[in-house]
């Protein structure tokens, strides 16, 4: 039998445990649901605020920039692409991204945006310069920026050599192609300084006359203010026109203060300067060259710039002088000469009197004579000092030479009579006068040209009208036989020369 007590106490124990079992756990219906998910903790407000937002993504972007920054500056600082030196013309008005545009299609760079990133970052946005750049091979883009900032542009050079015109100089300068711009006006004579100029590609002309002129006026006032004492030259201008002749008289540096003496000597006793060069530029002017050799008709031919029709100096420089002869011009050697000729060196030989002028001369005509390369002319006798050079008298016709006397001949036959005017002296010829005479002569003055002694008069012959003074006859057998010696058709009438040098005939 069952235990009715049994049973119930079992059923007692089992709804205790139940109690239990709900009080410390999940009903059987809860078994099957999932667990509660705790709740996150609560942000902080400083978290959520915009200001630490914003500067996170800040600081991001710098590390970006950083790490970008660090590959770009080793690429701007790193060899570039250029294989061989090249040279790169910047025009002016160009802007940061045209030169790197440029650049970069002329393979110096290997990165247009690189390089203007770099520039801007640097601080030289607005410093690149315009001009003529030379990069060498690999040259990086931070050398490439730094020579555009500092302008390292190609410096070119033109020489202008001493002795030219104004228009010489401006038609040399119209000639160089690197140069812009119109020609200027031509200056005045002497204001241009020769030298070797250093330009920039693109320079105009006019900066260049500019500057040659600039210089000129600071040296010619340096120089004025360290002259000697009792020159006979009133201003710096006198100063210049002189000096522009001792530039055309001789090419020997070392000479220049020696002819400024004799130049300087003969100014200080009023003569005449007899000097061929300002004979030419009265001819020619600004051209410079005379297409021709001089004659004594143009050294007779009065113009403004002639001194051998003029006293003192010509009203302006013939040519533009350098320092050296100026110089030599405001200090020249203290000495007595009033003459020089060519002495078959290429230089040039002094004498302070007519007597030992004539004795260089000589030599001066002994050497053409032996095979001198410089242009023959025919010789003349240099006049006495402050004497006019008066017109030499037509040399007689050559004594006829004697026969021997005839067999007698029947007086008032016609053989008597033909033999009578066979053996009858010749008529001598009238000499036709010589076309110098109609043109008037050089004032009285002492001339610097070399001459020659006065040839005997039966070494002469009459001189032809109108005759060609370079056309001399040839020398006879026992003498030097010259038909336009001692002539005014003479062309080395006061002239000078140097035999190394065009400078004397130009």
């Amino acid at each position: 039998m069952v235990d009715d007590r049994d049973d119930s106490g079992l059923a007692n124990e089992r709804s205790r445990s139940f109690g239990k079992g709900a009080a410390g756990s999940r009903g059987s219906r809860n078994m099957i649901q999932p667990d509660a998910v705790a709740k996150p903790p609560t942000r902080s407000s400083a978290v959520r605020n915009p200001f630490v937002v914003a500067g996170n993504a800040v600081f991001v972007l710098l590390m970006l920039v950083a790490i970008g920054g660090y590959f770009g500056l080793r690429q701007f600082t790193s060899p570039g692409p250029l294989a061989e030196a090249k040279t790169v013309y910047v025009p002016k008005g160009s802007g940061r991204d045209e030169i790197a545009d440029s650049l970069e299609r002329q393979g110096v760079i290997d990165g247009a945006t690189t390089f203007t990133t770099g520039v801007y970052m640097l601080g030289h946005g607005n410093d690149l310069k315009a001009g003529e750049y030379a990069f060498k091979p690999g040259i990086s883009m931070y050398d490439v920026m730094n020579i555009l900032v500092d302008g390292k542009v190609i410096q070119h050079s033109i020489t202008i050599p001493e002795g030219l015109t104004s228009q010489m100089i401006i038609d040399r300068l119209s000639q160089d192609d690197l140069l812009t711009g119109d020609a200027p006006p031509v200056p005045p004579e002497g204001a241009l300084l020769p030298d070797t100029y250093k330009y920039e590609r693109g320079t105009t002309r006019s900066a260049m006359v500019r500057k040659m002129q600039e210089e000129q006026k600071a040296l010619v006032d340096q120089i004025w203010k360290q002259r000697s004492a009792n020159l006979p030259l009133k201003s710096p201008a006198e100063m210049v026109t002189l000096a522009s002749i001792v530039e055309k008289e001789t090419g020997q540096a070392d000479e220049r203060p020696h002819v400024a003496s004799v130049f300087i000597n003969r100014l200080q006793k009023n003569m005449r300067l007899q000097s061929d060069p300002t004979v030419i530029y009265g001819m020619v002017g600004g051209k410079g060259k005379l297409d021709r050799a001089l004659t004594s008709a143009d050294l007779t031919q009065p113009t403004r710039f002639n001194t051998y029709t003029i006293a003192g100096l010509p009203p302006s420089p013939i040519a533009n002088p350098g320092k050296a002869a100026m110089q030599a011009v405001a200090t020249p050697l203290a000495t007595k000469d009033l003459y020089f000729v060519a002495d078959g060196t290429g230089g040039h030989a002094f004498a302070p009197t007519l007597d030992e002028h004539n004795k260089n001369v000589a030599k001066w005509r002994q050497f053409q004579q032996q095979g001198g390369n410089a242009q023959a002319l025919p010789p003349q006798p240099a006049p006495a000092p402050d004497a006019p050079a008066a017109m030499p008298a037509p040399a007689p016709a050559e004594a006829p030479v004697a026969k021997p006397p005839s067999k007698p001949c029947k007086k008032g036959s016609k053989a008597c009579k033909q033999q009578t005017e066979a053996e009858a002296p010749p008529t001598p010829p009238v000499p036709a006068p010589s076309p110098a005479a109609d043109i008037p002569q050089p004032a009285p003055s002492t001339p610097l040209a070399p001459s020659t002694p006065a040839v005997p008069p039966a070494a002469q012959a009459p001189v032809a009208p109108n005759a060609d003074p370079t056309q001399a006859a040839k020398p006879k057998k026992g003498g030097f036989d010259d038909p336009v010696a001692n002539t005014d058709h003479d062309p080395l009438l006061d002239k000078t020369f140097d035999l190394n040098s065009p400078q004397t005939v130009q």
